[in-house]
């Protein structure tokens, strides 16, 4: 059975012009020390018979300790990853404040073969980043995500809108 997840990207208008996309880096040893390709969109797992936007904003909510701020979500399509799992990915424009979140945990053996359970956040930290940090942060199968919503960013924007094209 195919495992699905969904998420949100949020983004927000950069200082300066452009954009600014929030991530979250994955919780755990085995990301502790990692930091580029350690990063991804806040998103999770969720049932078959679920609504993948329903989906997108409760796991916002579970990893970043807030809901996500109201607004429309824009479908940026979904990627088979390497391990076979689907992911729905939903933008979102909103600001968020990433220097204050509360995410759910999970637990583990750690150290492996130990017997000792610990419990790790899911998220352990967030953070706004430009377009091209933001491919370099995110884990290889996520980086679509930023080029998808740079493309559905400039179909809506532009001179005739008033908002300067995203770069």
């Amino acid at each position: 059975m195919t495992v699905l997840s969904a998420g949100l990207l949020l983004h927000r208008p950069a200082t300066g012009g452009g954009v600014e996309l929030l991530l979250g880096h994955m919780g755990g040893p085995f990301w502790a020390k990692k930091d580029d390709a350690a990063w991804s969109i806040p998103k999770g797992e969720h049932d078959p018979g679920e609504d993948p936007r329903d989906a997108a904003r409760r796991e916002f909510t579970e990893e970043t300790g807030s809901p996500p701020p109201d607004g429309r979500l824009r479908d940026l399509g979904s990627v088979k990853q390497r391990g076979g799992k689907v992911v729905a990915v939903f933008a979102l424009a909103g600001d968020f404040d990433a220097d204050h979140i509360d995410s759910n945990t999970f637990t583990i053996e750690w150290p492996p073969r130990s017997g000792r359970i610990a419990s790790f956040p899911e998220i352990d930290r967030a953070a706004w980043f430009d377009p091209d940090t933001a491919r370099r942060k995110l884990v290889a199968g996520q980086v679509t995500f930023v080029d998808r919503l740079l493309a559905s960013l400039r179909d809506t924007s532009g001179p005739a809108s008033g908002t300067p094209p995203v770069r």
